[in-house]
């Protein structure tokens, strides 16, 4: 997961939201895979909202020291799918969406708050646009509070999409690309894992560039859905 320029007023919030995002995510990932047939999750205490059971020390302690950090990745046995392919697919899609849902939830009270406070509405929707509420009001510890979740969420789906390994990304390349290609790729795991760490942590901006497009489309969906169904709400 990765997070850079957070304000100072945010911190309160960041810690509840990563680990309840990740929850999220490493859950959907186990309970997807348990739905098609494999046990592994389930024997592994995987399928909890537990956060405890999703946490990896290491990338803990390196979210809290950098900004950058991982949770425990679910263990799954491909061997129990009826179809490999399709199930590990769709196992590998089910964190990201997940946490797209999350983003998507959370966007309805951030927009509903920003439209009655005129805190401008027009960017409310921008992962990369740092809009915050000043003040320690109800109001604006709830709205910086699903502003947190739905950044969040944002870039976490968007991250772990990248095909490079050990992100969920690469697993659906594993399927889509021919097994010859993969497996030249897949040579070259160990030098993929140590790149993506040195953008991460001396050229962050790169991962962001790559990563804007995605961003913002959606941004863009959540927001066409969020504004209509905003408007068919009785106030």
């Amino acid at each position: 997961m990765l997070l850079r320029g957070y304000p100072i007023q945010s911190v309160l919030f960041l810690i509840p939201v990563v680990l309840v995002s990740i929850t999220i995510h490493e859950l959907a990932h186990g309970f997807i895979s348990y739905k098609l047939g494999d046990p592994t999750p389930r024997y592994q205490g995987r399928l909890t909202l537990n956060p405890l059971k999703h946490l990896d020390p290491l990338g803990a302690l390196m979210f809290l020291l950098v900004g950058f950090g991982w949770a425990k990745p679910v263990q799954i046995n491909p061997a129990y799918y009826k179809n490999r392919k399709k199930g590990l697919v769709l196992v590998s899609l089910a964190g990201p969406l997940s946490n797209i849902l999350v983003a998507f939830i959370f966007s309805i009270p951030m927009y509903m708050i920003a439209v009655k406070t005129s805190n401008n509405p027009a960017v409310v929707f921008k992962a990369s646009y740092k809009l915050y509420m000043a003040g320690f009001g109800i109001r604006s510890l709830i709205f910086n509070l699903c502003r947190n979740f739905y950044t969040i969420n944002i870039i976490f789906a968007i991250f772990n999409l990248i095909p490079v390994p050990p992100l969920d990304g690469s697993k659906i390349l594993s399927v889509i690309l021919p097994q010859k290609y993969y497996y030249k790729i897949y040579q070259y795991e160990q030098v993929l894992v140590i790149l993506l760490m040195v953008l991460i942590f001396v050229f962050p901006n790169i991962i962001f560039t790559i990563m804007s497009p995605f961003i913002w489309f959606t941004e863009t969906a959540i927001k066409f859905i969020t504004e209509n169904l905003v408007s068919i709400m009785p106030v």
